[in-house]
């Protein structure tokens, strides 16, 4: 049985940090399987988790000095969350994952600790009917197993709640900023083209960047604050709060009516775009309201840009 280390190399700080930043996301996971920490025995608790490598490396630190076995599902490379809504932390792959490594013949007894938050894909009664063993829902965050372990395996109600503090929307922000550099990249490249036709080639890639750290920086880092539970409002106030202050840095005061009414319309709406996006970082989003809200915001944000296109345009050349 493969024996792991609950203490992090300098290779799995580095791997974490590049998946932070998006580079090499889809691949950062580890083989499926039955893994001990420690050195466990027949009598040892099962804990359940992903093949996502920062979830398995979240794990065995928590559990470090502790003898427990670490059973890693077939994920894709996947969080337990996200895998859970796709179905890959699900029913079907935990039944067979307990049959190929020989659970039945490693522990005497027979019960499997999960995370919470892999709850909506895994039906209980089914992983009882077909393998014997029973599911126990443990913590939210790896962090708190040790406590749940050393309290009679006890959940408490702080193990149940679902944070989402500022240093937890923080380490998210760079993917998003990353996610975002290809087309961020085009469209500089349009907006200095454009810029050097009106004479000024920076300003419109300067303005439109600032709209993109509004949209996938500021946004996520106010989110508490920002008015309304719509993500694209909320990116509205924070690419409004850009425009402003471009408009006073960048000497508003002397630009004419149609760059001024361009600004206030195209910036908002790139900084919605992105705030947008974030939807799908956060914890309290549903699909169907993500769905919805694209719908309704996608066609007026589009509006907004082409408008601020068109009234641009028309100040040149008209």
């Amino acid at each position: 049985m493969p024996q792991v280390s609950s203490e992090l190399g300098f290779a799995d700080r580095l791997g974490a940090w590049k998946a932070r930043w998006g580079i090499g996301r889809m691949s950062y996971l580890v083989p499926p399987g039955l893994y001990a920490i420690g050195d466990p025995g027949a009598d040892d608790p099962v804990v359940v988790t992903a093949n996502y490598k920062m979830s398995y490396d979240l794990v065995r630190r928590a559990l470090a000095g502790r003898r427990v076995w670490l059973l890693v599902l077939e994920t894709h490379g996947i969080n337990v969350w996200c895998a859970a809504g796709k179905g890959t932390f699900g029913t079907v792959e935990l039944v067979q994952r307990i049959w190929q490594t020989g659970l039945h013949q490693v522990v005497q007894h027979r019960l499997l600790l999960l995370p919470i938050l892999g709850a909506p894909g895994v039906a209980a009664h089914v992983i009882k009917q077909g393998t014997g063993f029973g599911v126990r829902y443990a913590t939210i965050r790896a962090t708190d197993l040790p406590e749940f372990l050393d309290n009679g395996m006890v959940t408490t109600p702080a193990m149940r709640e679902l944070t989402f503090t500022l240093r937890e929307r923080l380490v998210l922000v760079p993917v998003e900023l990353v996610s975002s550099l290809p087309a961020t990249l085009a469209i500089v490249a349009v907006l200095v083209a454009a810029g050097l036709l009106a004479g000024s080639p920076l300003a419109p890639a300067a303005a439109y960047l600032g709209g993109v750290a509004a949209g996938a920086a500021v946004t996520p880092l106010l989110l508490p604050w920002l008015p309304t539970r719509s993500f694209a409002v909320k990116g509205v106030a924070a690419g409004m709060a850009w425009s402003l202050l471009w408009y006073l840095l960048a000497g508003g005061s002397g630009w004419d009516r149609t760059t001024a009414v361009a600004a206030f319309l195209c910036l908002p709406a790139v900084s919605s775009f992105y705030a947008l996006n974030f939807t799908g970082s956060t914890p309290f989003t549903s699909r169907s309201g993500v769905k919805k809200e694209m719908r309704r915001s996608l066609p007026a944000m589009g509006l907004a840009v082409l408008a601020g296109i068109i009234v641009w345009l028309a100040g040149r050349f008209v």
